[in-house]
């Protein structure tokens, strides 16, 4: 006689809430780890608008205390453009509780020319001829861009000092498809992004 238990509905809506509890305690977790690495006092970068002028990690601050800084590897990934296009709807809130940009590794032109075909509305910038995203990290061993994302904190003195950070890729927590994706009977399967559909 088989004497072991046939999973019912109820049991894997508990192991589903039960699980989706740990992730959540996980992930706080991971974040206070991410917070603990950086610290660092950081320099006033100086990067470059669409228009070519300057501008200071100070000034993008603007009247807050934090600022939310997406590096952004430029036109030749569609990945990184997956990411912003959803920040293109979320910017707003964002900058409700940070300064808030995206510095693309492109320089001023092709960066203005490919986020304006996009519709971005958020600040775009470029780091090109800045040694901010080598600084940052987010150079790779052949100097060529990685995606990611930095926050910083100003002090009443001024000073800059990067709190956090961490890369971008498929699965992550900063591009809402993938989890939707994952609800799918099969999955993610073979998708990738797409400039143009």
């Amino acid at each position: 006689m088989d004497t072991a238990k046939a999973i019912t509905k109820e049991d894997i809506d508990a192991e589903i809430q039960k699980l989706g509890g740990q992730i959540v305690e996980s992930r706080k977790k991971m974040v206070e780890l991410l917070k603990q690495r950086s610290g660092e006092k950081v320099e006033d970068y100086k990067l470059t608008r669409k228009d070519g002028s300057s501008v200071s990690l100070t000034e993008l601050f603007g009247d807050k205390s934090d600022l939310i800084i997406v590096h952004n590897m430029g036109t030749g990934c569609a990945y990184c453009t997956l990411w912003a296009d959803g920040f293109n709807g979320e910017w707003r809130h964002l900058e409700n509780r940070a300064g808030f940009a995206l510095v693309s590794a492109d320089d001023p032109a092709t960066m203005k020319e490919f986020t304006e075909g996009r519709k971005w509305e958020f600040t775009c910038l470029s780091g090109a001829g800045s040694d901010f995203t080598q600084d940052m990290g987010y150079l790779n061993d052949k100097g060529s861009p990685m995606p990611g994302i930095s926050t910083f904190r100003k002090d009443a003195d001024g000073n800059i000092f990067r709190v956090a950070h961490t890369w971008f890729g498929p699965g992550d927590d900063f591009c809402g498809v993938w989890p939707i994706f994952d609800l799918l009977e099969n999955g993610i399967a073979d998708w990738v992004p797409k400039f143009q559909y």
